[in-house]
């Protein structure tokens, strides 16, 4: 789509032959939604180590209604900074208020549940509601202007049911806060249909041929390792030093270590040529989006089971701790495996037997101590690593299938 269907739009509209890539403005929102995620894991864990069995299992849903949003705000975020010339002063001040408002929901994220309400859902609100109303002036004639419209009407739609969460305490919150937030995801993906407007080629998830979205999502997964890591130091550093807890200490970090190299050879390297020849775009972007929140999802539940083992290396494995130590790397050997869906068209069959491999694990493991979990884990996820670096032996590197 090019900026010279927009009037006014010039002004804040790149050039589509412009080689975009991540500016320090947008590093700077990566910073806080470093604290964000770690606000998530913080929060989750308070419960997921407690000894009430249904606070544990309900931490596991309070883990995606709170990380969610936040992920979603950040998102949405980078697709503005994708479709707008980030050099525009008010480019710049719309993404720095959009990094105050992830820090405020930030901040209310140990009282998530049981008071300051508000806090999280009015600054995701106002800015999903204000941010498009704000480009709508500049875009007349642009196709972009149609979906700021709808999705601002969206916003507004499930406004209500937030609000109504923030109202209530404990799993009423969460319930309609989970609602609310699937609700904005799904019409995201459908591209926010609105009966009587016409919906444009265009969606939350559409990219360009260019090199900016597809190194925002490979910096989200750095930013989820990063968290991962900033948890578990933290959490060691509290801790007793002894041969459990400096165990699980090495286990973390080499789960981390492996997750990135699982995730960058080689589909996680190659976003951008994948975009290029992507016959269909739109489609490309919203599985390649919809690939990377699961793998961050998991990322986080695997940041939350390590700070589990390090408090309880010793003590037997609960079912609820298993979900995370184990969900956590199956989760994001399913994400990692629809992002090769996009990148190479196939089905990443060792992926799937690793999967395999964690679910017939949880079994024995539910008589172990804690520490044997994200130790079983970290083995199969080394597999998956040898297995990528046996197949690519000796072969030139692969190219990104062009297939729709």
């Amino acid at each position: 789509m090019d900026a010279s269907q927009s009037g006014r739009g010039r002004d804040l509209l790149p050039r589509r032959q412009d080689v975009r890539q991540a500016n320090f403005l947008e590093l700077f929102v990566d910073l806080v939604l470093v604290f964000a995620l770690s606000g998530v894991v913080s929060r989750v864990v308070r419960d997921l180590a407690g000894a009430n069995a249904v606070l544990r299992w309900q931490s596991l849903a309070y883990l995606l209604v709170l990380a969610m949003p936040l992920i979603w705000l950040w998102i949405t975020t980078a697709h503005i900074t994708s479709w707008f010339d980030a050099r525009r002063r008010k480019i710049q001040w719309i993404v720095l208020v959009s990094a105050f408002g992830l820090l405020i929901m930030s901040t209310s994220l140990p009282a998530a549940f049981s008071g300051r309400g508000l806090a999280f859902v009015l600054p995701y609100l106002i800015l999903h509601i204000a941010r498009p109303l704000m480009f709508m002036p500049a875009l007349r004639g642009h196709d972009l202007r149609s979906v700021y419209l709808r999705s601002a009407l969206w916003a507004a739609a499930t406004a209500p049911i937030w609000i109504a969460g923030a109202l209530l305490a404990g799993g009423g919150r969460a319930a309609l806060w989970g609602i609310a937030v699937s609700v904005d995801i799904v019409v995201a993906q459908l591209r926010w249909p609105v009966p009587g407007m016409r919906r444009q080629a265009v969606s939350a998830w559409a990219m360009d041929s260019g090199h900016h979205l597809p190194e925002r999502y490979q910096q989200l997964l750095m930013i989820a390792l990063g968290e991962s890591l900033l948890a578990v130091g933290v959490t060691f550093t509290n801790q007793s030093v002894t041969a459990a807890t400096s165990t699980a200490l090495v286990v973390s970090y080499l789960t981390t270590v492996l997750l990135w190299r699982i995730y960058f050879y080689r589909s996680g390297q190659v976003l951008a040529e994948t975009i290029a020849v992507a016959p269909d775009r739109l489609s490309a972007g919203r599985a390649m989006g919809v690939a990377h929140v699961v793998m961050v999802i998991g990322i986080i539940a695997i940041s939350a089971g390590a700070e589990v083992t390090l408090a309880h290396p010793a003590a037997r494995a609960q079912p609820a701790w298993l979900a995370v130590l184990l969900g956590g790397p199956a989760l994001f050997l399913y994400g990692r495996i629809r992002l090769e869906r996009v990148v190479y068209d196939r089905l990443s069959r060792r992926r799937v037997i690793a999967i395999a491999v964690l679910a017939a694990a949880s079994v024995p493991l539910a008589s172990a101590p804690t520490l044997a979990a994200p130790l079983a884990a970290a083995l199969t996820l080394f597999g998956v690593a040898l297995a990528d670096a046996h197949r690519a032996a000796g072969r030139p590197l692969e190219r990104p299938a062009q297939s729709g």
